[in-house]
């Protein structure tokens, strides 16, 4: 996760910036770099690596002036490079992003189309030029920020400097968090208050659409809508638990609603945009070559597992097989020679996940890992890394690390069919336009928390709960059962739609709560079919489905959840958001410990 810092003080500030993104340094980052303002220059020192790189690009090249931002990037749009490090500047204005601006492309060939030169391969600079030209058509900072933010679709946190105005810096957030620090006769921005600790205990969390105006001494601070508008000023704590909880409520909270910049990130390290690409990390073997994959996994990391079956399938053509971790070996498993054994962990370290992989190995298969710590054992192990940039998942029921995972195995699976010959340049951009789309359709998925947590009341009485969906949503309901058991201790089990009347309708009553998740498309006038026959037998239906699907079968539901209309390859990210969420809730309801539910942990190291 990228990592964001501004001052604007009465004392230098290079030296506080690179303080703070080292408290950052836990997300991760492949670059960085600050902008100071001094003498009526934007002065910006950059380097790819570790933050010590940048401390002494700044030692040999210093950086004067009393305010500055600063920024820890993980490579997305674009390599690691100086030229693609932030900030990004125009001689007017220098800014720093998180997230992902998913309609870059359309706006950076309008630019250029005005004879805007842009140096770097970011989405990020984008909106370094819009907001520009409208400081130099004569537009005041707030003026400016105020008519481009509107243009941007996606999830972004901002913060923006002016060259013409060295104490005042703008701060933006959309589905990115963003803190707000006041200090003594000093304001600061930062994206967690643990960058902003040694510097204030005084915090505001601007909330969604939120933009704020900060100089020495103020913050104005206005909604979406341009309101001004006052958020609650809190004391950030001491402990770093307590401040990175931020004002959730629970560590699992926070993570669920990370999801939209999380996700960005993780398919920015494995899209071009501009070239409407999927790349994957270097490769050293002939993935074309590969003959079958072997997916090993437990728990939420399974599930994202089954997902990645279908897709592979689908796109690639190349059959997949799966298993439990604490299954696999025992089985013995034939391994063909030239397959690609394919190991999903958040941690890295689940010990039978670590076992099968190195089963595998010995086995003459190549190794891929799928993992949220790039220094784990299995990350050190494989063949092939693919790290997701979930960022440091705290609560034990895993939420913003398996949509992560989903984002990197549909890159893979994308990776894949083109390497195969199964999908051509146009259906390879297709591909990249509806993932580059996720983030923003988890955002929508996220805007109804308060109707989900209103119908929790509805389920969290229950002793049962079923849930059901087909397809690459029938993972997804075992995950959505997964994720109540875990947290609200409510028996919950997933099926796939159609095996319903296979036995398990035999445990339909008035008393069973059914979740059936049916985006309209191919599967949903099957899925809708075997909603009737719970319904015909008086189960109690929650309907997850877009506009039309609600339309088409939402009557007589108990209760209905409403998400985008979103092409069947990301729906598995964007209906995540509802089961979680329904999990979450309910537990509160019940009283549990969302966060440290009993007998779990966070990550499982015996077999």
């Amino acid at each position: 996760m990228c990592g964001i810092i501004g001052i604007v003080g009465s004392e230098p500030v290079a030296e506080r910036l690179t303080d703070g993104l080292r408290r950052m340094e836990y997300r991760g980052y492949d670059s960085a770099g600050i902008c100071t303002l001094h003498d009526g220059q934007l002065i910006r020192r950059r380097a790819e690596g570790k933050l010590n790189h940048l401390v002494s690009e700044v030692a040999a090249n210093p950086a004067p002036g009393t305010s500055g931002i600063a920024h820890t990037r993980w490579a997305t749009h674009g390599a690691p490079t100086h030229n693609n490090a932030h900030p990004h500047a125009t001689g007017e204005v220098a800014l720093v992003h998180n997230g992902i601006i998913e309609n870059f492309r359309s706006l950076r060939k309008e630019l250029s189309a005005r004879g805007r030169v842009f140096e770097s391969d970011t989405d990020t600079e984008v909106v370094a030029h819009l907001i520009s030209e409208q400081v130099e058509a004569g537009k005041s900072p707030e003026d400016a920020v105020s008519i481009v933010l509107p243009q941007l679709r996606g999830a972004f946190a901002l913060a923006i400097a002016f060259r013409q105005h060295p104490e005042l810096l703008i701060g933006a957030r959309l589905g990115s968090p963003l803190v707000l620090g006041y200090g003594d006769g000093e304001m600061y921005l930062g994206s967690d208050a643990l960058a902003l600790a040694p510097l204030t205990q005084q915090i505001s969390y601007l909330e969604e659409g939120d933009w704020v105006t900060i100089t020495r001494n103020s913050a104005t601070i206005r909604d979406k809508d341009g309101a001004q508008v006052s958020r609650e000023i809190t004391a950030s704590g001491a402990s770093a638990a307590a401040i990175e909880k931020g004002n959730y409520r629970h560590f699992m909270q926070k993570e669920i609603f990370e999801q939209p910049t999380v996700v960005a990130q993780t398919l920015q390290s494995y899209i071009r945009p501009l070239e409407q690409a999927v790349a994957l990390p270097q490769i050293d073997f002939d993935i074309s070559a590969v003959n079958r994959v072997t997916i090993v996994a437990c728990g939420t990391s399974y599930y994202a597992g089954m997902v990645a079956k279908y897709w592979f399938e689908q796109f690639a053509r190349v059959p997949v097989d799966i298993d439990f971790a604490s299954e696999f070996r025992y089985r013995e498993p034939v391994l063909e020679k030239g397959g690609l054994a394919l190991f999903i962990s958040q941690s890295g370290e689940t010990a039978d996940t670590l076992a099968a992989l190195r089963h595998c190995k010995a086995e003459g298969q190549t190794i891929a890992a799928v993992v949220n710590v790039p220094t784990s054992s299995m990350a050190r192990e494989a063949d092939l890394l693919l790290p997701t940039h979930a960022g440091p998942e705290i609560g034990v029921a895993s939420t913003k690390a398996f949509t992560c995972q989903l984002a990197v195995l549909a890159a893979l699976a994308a990776h894949f069919a083109v390497r195969k010959g199964r999908l051509n340049s146009a259906e390879e951009a297709e591909i990249v336009r509806h993932l580059l789309e996720a983030p923003a359709c988890l955002n929508a998925a996220l805007d109804h928390d308060e109707e989900i947590a209103n119908m929790a009341h509805l389920i969290a009485p229950a002793r049962d709960v079923l849930y059901l969906g087909r397809g690459s949503d029938f993972p997804l309901a075992l995950e959505g059962a997964l994720k109540l058991k875990e947290i609200s201790y409510i028996h919950a089990e997933g099926y796939a739609a159609g095996e319903m009347k296979h036995g398990p309708i035999a445990l339909i009553d008035e008393a069973v709560p059914v979740i059936v998740l049916a985006p309209s498309g191919p599967l949903f006038e099957k899925t809708v079919s075997n909603m009737q026959e719970v319904r015909a037998r008086g189960g109690q239906i929650v309907l997850i489905s877009d506009a039309a699907g609600l339309e088409e079968a939402g009557e007589g539901c108990i209760a209905t959840i409403e998400m985008p209309k979103v092409h069947p390859l990301i729906a598995p990210l964007v209906y995540a958001v509802p089961v979680q969420l329904l999990a979450y809730h309910t537990a509160c309801v019940k009283g549990t410990d969302v966060d440290q539910p009993r007998n779990l942990a966070k990550s499982v190291t015996v077999e």
